[in-house]
């Protein structure tokens, strides 16, 4: 079993049993670790007031980068940089790709530093940066504090149950943006049966993306035990989500957007009825909700070629022209 390294809430209860007086004994029983970890843990990451979880994540978080960027990048790994670059794809778009082929881990500073270096020799891999004129701002620290998002908790801590798609309840959340970002989708699915939930909203403000969504979610509530987002601002109010739908909320990485690979696969079949080419603002609810019912219409060989409708009604006691009727009115 490999390696995972400890959670902002794992370390928050380990500065609370440290004030308790717990043994590092019942602390490792209690979160599953090897007292070697929680032992490591707390002399690596206590300071001069004593173990406090948000210092310990942050110190964490530094090591990281300083490792990261000591990384050598090989003349190897330099051809895929410049590859990717040359193929329009981001620095952290090229970080995000990089780790999770194995290839090597990078942070994306370190890769934006090599585009300027190639600038200055007189390189023009920078005029492959969408933003090659602005200055480029070092962010570091968590999505929380990039982001704006209180409370974020990350994939990694989802349940197994909604990473294996053993059951009806998990869904993912994103928005769809129209051309020249003239109105906004938002866009909800199901992980199990495929299930396809969007409705048009006025902007794509936290305000109103977290109303569609309870509005969209409300009659089916039941059957939503966690929702996974990217990390747009638009989510920001997801605590709230959670709590009037009675559910989870997790956060993908930032700029991992396979690990919502089934949202970003419906928004690619939506763009069927609405490409990019279109602007979205004059779109009405009856057209977004047609457009749906006919996706959730379709056999899927991912579902024995059952329809989404098909897959979610055998896993639910929801009646078929219930569900149906539901979706063309939402």
């Amino acid at each position: 079993m490999s390696y995972k390294h400890l959670s902002l809430e794992e370390r928050h209860y380990i500065e609370f049993s440290i004030k308790n007086e717990m043994t590092l004994t019942k602390i490792a029983e209690t979160l599953g670790r090897d007292q070697s970890t929680i032992s490591r843990e707390i002399n690596r990451n206590t300071g001069l007031r004593g173990y406090r979880h948000k210092q310990a994540q942050h110190l964490t978080q530094e090591r990281h980068y300083r490792k990261s960027k000591a990384a050598k990048l090989t003349d190897d790994i330099k051809k895929l940089i410049e590859k990717h670059v040359n193929q329009d794809w981001s620095p952290e778009q090229i970080a995000g790709r990089l780790e999770k082929e194995g290839v090597i881990k990078l942070h994306h500073e370190t890769i934006y530093q090599y585009i300027l270096a190639d600038k200055r020799s007189g390189g023009e891999l920078y005029k492959h940066l969408r933003h090659q004129e602005k200055t480029y701002r070092k962010r570091y620290g968590s999505a929380h504090n990039r982001n704006g998002i209180p409370n974020r908790i990350d994939i990694d801590e989802r349940p197994a149950a909604a990473n294996t798609r053993k059951r009806i309840g998990d869904w993912e959340a994103d928005t769809m943006i129209g051309k020249n970002h003239k109105g906004v989708f938002v866009t909800l699915d199901e992980r199990k049966s495929k299930l396809r939930l969007a409705a048009p909203v006025a902007s794509k403000k936290a305000r109103e993306v977290t109303d569609a969504m309870i509005s969209l979610f409300h009659p089916l509530k039941r059957f939503v035990e966690t929702i996974t987002f990217d990390n747009g601002k638009e989510f920001a109010f997801h605590e709230e989500v959670g709590k009037r739908l009675h559910c989870d909320t997790y956060f993908a990485k930032p700029y991992h957007s396979w690990e919502r690979g089934q949202n970003e696969n419906a928004n690619g079949l939506l763009r069927q009825y609405f490409p990019k080419s279109m602007e979205l603002i004059e779109v009405t609810k009856n057209q977004v909700s047609e457009a749906v019912h006919k996706l959730n219409s379709r056999p899927r060989k991912c579902l024995g070629y059952k329809t989404p409708y098909e897959a979610f009604v055998e896993q639910t006691s929801i009646k078929k022209k219930t569900l149906m009727g539901y979706a063309l009115i939402t």
